[in-house]
């Protein structure tokens, strides 16, 4: 199977991030891939106001990327945010509490499915938690003869939910980031993939907004904006490719059969024991 990682720049005018999606999903299209993965936060950049734009999932914003799947033939991954809700429960309305969730979206031919990040970015001197509510169970979907985990960006620093995926049947797991810049912090997005990866005998495809700065944009400080750096990690922790900071579309092509002789060699799920 094909897939194609998009590492683009969101901004804040959500159809002008649409009209990126598309752009990046025709490419991805033209270069063969059956799937292409767009980074958190696709619909809206952080540092701006998210509430007043969290849509359902059958809203317009949703409707607008299945429309850009369907006529492409092409499975398309893309973070958005959806209504939180006080009692975490209904998503169907916008919350009196004021909060939304991170969500990633998965739709195309046959696959229609989303998941809501679990692990919030409450670190650095960021609090995610403020604005988003939790998701609550890992997520899983079927495309080209793979399974597929979703994951979002913090999420990465947790093994148990690549695990989790991997004892659901993902051969690889998907990772949409908008990582935060800083001292050393390109070094952790590169080592947790690997070391994610590993730890799951799985394809890791992480795919990180790309860095403003690379386009002459300053930041809003203290958002976590991106890095860039999206890469495609074998299960056996090689980095297959990987960008740079800037915009840019990454192909690889998985192999089921790579993913089989990972856990022959290195049975790290069979081999495990839970305390």
């Amino acid at each position: 199977m094909r897939v194609a990682l998009a590492q683009i720049i969101s901004g804040r005018d959500l159809a002008t991030n649409m009209s990126i999606l598309e752009r990046e999903a025709q490419r991805a299209k033209a270069g063969g891939a059956d799937m292409v993965v767009f980074p958190e936060a696709s619909m809206r950049a952080f540092g701006n106001s998210l509430l007043d734009i969290a849509e359902p999932l059958d809203g317009p914003w949703p409707s607008g990327v299945r429309t850009i799947a369907a006529s492409l033939g092409i499975v398309v991954v893309a973070g958005m945010f959806t209504p939180g809700s006080p009692t975490g429960a209904d998503t169907s309305a916008r919350p009196a509490g004021g909060k939304v969730r991170n969500t990633l979206l998965a739709t195309g031919p046959g696959v229609e499915t989303s998941y809501d990040k679990v692990h919030l970015f409450d670190a650095f001197g960021f609090l995610e938690s403020d604005t988003v509510d939790p998701g609550t169970k890992p997520v899983t979907f079927d495309a080209g003869g793979f399974t597929f985990g979703l994951a979002t960006c913090y999420d990465i620093r947790f093994p148990a939910l690549f695990t989790a995926n991997a004892a659901l049947g993902a051969d690889a797991n998907i990772v949409c980031a908008s990582w935060a810049s800083g001292p050393g912090k390109v070094d952790q997005w590169q080592l947790l993939a690997r070391a994610r990866a590993l730890d799951s005998t799985t394809y890791v495809l992480a795919c990180g907004q790309g860095d403003p700065a690379t386009q002459g944009v300053t930041a809003k400080a203290g958002a976590p904006t991106g890095v860039g750096h999206s890469a495609v990690v074998s299960p056996f922790g090689e980095v297959l490719d990987e960008l740079d900071g800037g915009p840019g579309l990454l192909f690889a092509d998985l192999d089921a059969a790579v993913v089989k002789e990972a856990r022959q060699k290195l049975p790290v799920l069979a081999n495990r024991r839970d305390f």
